[in-house]
């Protein structure tokens, strides 16, 4: 039963991703002949200059990327991406006209906040493991095969597409559109981590075994403890290590410090955890 509510939820903040997403294009981008990235940026293209509908250019387009990420990403992830490719598509089709009822005349706003919705759209699907389809299938590739930030794959790949577009379009319209995609990929990372970064905390104190137990009965953290040495004492030592959210890191440096203030502390952003207490990273 909560495998089924797990599915349905995620399908349902797909289909709100793509509606989202569309919604950012259709309202924002379009209006001004600006550009987007990826399968969506060609479509686009095509659109301005035959009058073709991105989203039906969209779906025909993704057919060869989904039988190559089927070979090199995993069955989940392509299953959902499939519905995200639909959902976007269809969407993308039937906000078609939105521009009548919501306009916004000035360029610059448009790229600003098309960016920032075009973000929260794309961040909510991959958030729910899944895409739009697209580049998005080439950049969850790269990132499982070498680590590659899905941002940094995007924006490059897209990046390429938009100079294209230039030349086909003009250059004001691909920078401002560089604006927008910039945004767009900032925000899309925000969601998928989630604001509440966490931090990897290395604790040497005098006090190790108050400061843990304070730790785990006050912040609710596990705690592991690695046995190293003073360069310069020789004396042998055990260092705190532990994972808190960013909200709870200051209320873990004031109460360490309250226990022992010449404790060293070093702090470092984790980008992911995986493990018991953390949820489950989007992709």
């Amino acid at each position: 039963m909560n495998i089924r509510k797990d599915i349905l939820k995620r399908v349902i903040m797909v289909f709100i991703g793509g509606l989202i997403t569309s919604i950012g294009l259709n309202a924002f981008i379009i209006p001004h002949k600006l550009l987007s990235g990826g399968v969506s940026g060609i479509s686009i293209i095509i659109q301005y200059i035959t009058g073709i509908p991105a989203g039906y250019l969209i779906f025909i387009f993704n057919i060869p990327i989904f039988l190559f990420g089927m070979k090199e990403v995993d069955r989940d992830f392509i299953i959902f991406s499939l519905i995200g490719m639909l959902s976007f598509s269809i969407f993308l089709v039937l906000t078609g006209n939105i521009d009548v009822y919501f306009r916004i005349n000035d360029i610059l706003l448009s790229a600003i906040y098309g960016g920032v919705i075009n973000g929260i759209g794309m961040g909510l699907t991959f958030r729910n493991r899944a895409s739009q389809g697209g580049t998005d299938i080439i950049a969850v590739a790269a990132k499982k095969k070498f680590g590659i930030n899905i941002s940094t794959v995007s924006f490059l790949i897209n990046g390429l597409i938009v100079l294209a577009g230039a030349a086909l379009n003009n250059i004001e319209a691909a920078l401002y559109t560089l604006i927008s995609m910039y945004i767009g990929y900032f925000i899309m990372d925000k969601v998928i981590e989630g604001f509440d970064r966490k931090k990897m905390i290395f604790i040497v104190t005098e006090k190790e075994k108050e400061v843990s137990e304070a730790i785990m009965k006050e912040i609710g953290r596990g705690i592991t403890l690695i046995y190293g040495e003073g360069a310069y004492t020789g004396h042998s030592k055990k260092i705190i290590y532990c994972i808190v959210t960013a909200t709870q890191l200051a209320k873990t440096k004031k109460m360490i410090e309250d226990i022992d203030e010449k404790c060293f502390m070093s702090i470092i952003d984790a980008s992911e955890v995986h493990g018991k207490g953390f949820k489950r990273p989007a992709i």
